[in-house]
């Protein structure tokens, strides 16, 4: 990647910091540690102070962090990484640096305010996170091509959603299609059939498809560190008048979501275009989560569509638009797109059909 972007980035977070009141962050948190210099390692900590940037690790990651870290001083050896700080004096006294304490243990923090009383430290939540959840052209363009790999893979596995195939068949050929085409599977496929649908987050099973079975197919594909993320239902060999209405109802909420989310939107508004019309076709108790979720470098990013969110939608937020009604012993229905916020409205990226497929 383009050695600017991240300069750009960590311009950003010292602009963040500055208006906080921070001299500086310990970051631990190893998506963010990716997200701000590029290291793709598991083993980091990252440093920001008004004197430098710097990236600590240890002996394994010496040829990796080489070829990836952008921007950062490189501090590597078997020592601790706090001790490394301390050693290489690259945290003076006075300073006022914020921690992420939502990705640090206690064991960590004592460590930490123990080796470094001299530091004020200032606990943070969702810093690089908020950061992150405003996407620049690479990542969009990440994002779409693991789109446009995930919709291919749907489409190749449809010929399998008949009597004969099981879950576990179908959401195994999709990981390894994933991993022919891209870097892999953004997440463990869900793949249920029948009412196993009615569990969001279903583990495949050997269950074989029947026909009357909805088949909730929650899958998708990762590329360049960047997740898609998409659920189509469809239903084997016939439709009922029942399959009809519930599917109906949730594509409906779904379209009503995706016609809200836009720029300065809040995004418990998007929440409430899908929930109420769901309520009001009768079925809220059965619609069991929040409305959607960012996309990322995790599958579940900032912001998120719920009713207690008190975020706001920004231009170039990825997100997705999820709504679904689960009744339990029958099955489930859930339609899920990825969109990019816009000044005025959302691009949909995902091109597979939303119209009820019934697979023969």
């Amino acid at each position: 990647m383009n050695t600017s972007i991240y300069a750009k980035r960590q311009s950003a977070l010292k602009s963040v910091l500055e208006k906080k009141g921070l001299d500086g962050i310990l970051i631990s948190n190893l998506t963010n540690i990716r997200y701000i210099c590029g290291f793709t390692g598991s083993a980091a900590s990252c440093l920001v102070t008004p004197e430098g940037q710097y990236f600590i690790s240890d002996g394994r990651y010496i040829e990796q962090s080489k070829e990836q870290v952008k921007g950062f001083d490189r501090y590597l050896d078997m020592s601790s990484h706090f001790n490394q700080i301390k050693d290489n004096k690259l945290n003076p006294d006075g300073l006022k640096l914020a921690f992420e304490g939502s990705h640090m243990s206690f064991a960590q923090y004592e460590s930490m305010v123990t080796l470094f009383s001299g530091t004020s430290w200032e606990n943070t939540s969702m810093i690089l996170e908020d950061l992150a959840s405003v996407k620049d052209n690479y990542e969009i363009e990440c994002i779409r091509t693991a789109v446009e790999i995930t919709d291919r893979v749907y489409e190749e596995i449809i010929p399998m959603l008949r009597p004969g195939f099981t879950e576990k068949q179908v959401a195994n050929e999709m990981v390894s299609k994933y991993r022919e085409y891209a870097e892999g599977e953004a997440y463990s496929p869900i793949v249920a059939t029948g009412p196993n649908g009615a569990l969001p987050h279903a583990i495949p099973t050997d269950r074989e498809f029947s026909k009357g079975d909805f088949i909730v197919i929650d899958a998708a594909a990762k590329y360049g560190g960047y997740h898609a993320d998409m659920t189509r239902t469809p239903v084997v060999g016939e439709a009922s008048d029942k399959h009809r209405e519930i599917y109906a109802i949730v594509k409906e909420a779904q379209k009503r979501g995706c016609e809200v989310a836009k720029a300065g939107v809040p995004c418990k508004d998007v929440d409430f275009a899908t929930r109420d019309y769901i309520d009001q076709m009768g079925y809220n108790e059965f619609y069991t989560h929040g409305t959607g979720h960012g996309l990322g470098l995790e599958i579940h990013t900032s912001p998120r569509f719920s009713p207690q969110s008190d975020q706001i939608l920004e231009k170039n937020n990825v997100m997705t638009i999820e709504p679904g009604i689960y009744l339990a012993g029958w099955g489930g229905v859930r339609i899920e797109d990825d969109v990019i916020i816009g000044d005025n409205d959302c691009e949909i990226l995902n091109k597979t059909t939303k119209e009820l497929v019934i697979v023969n």
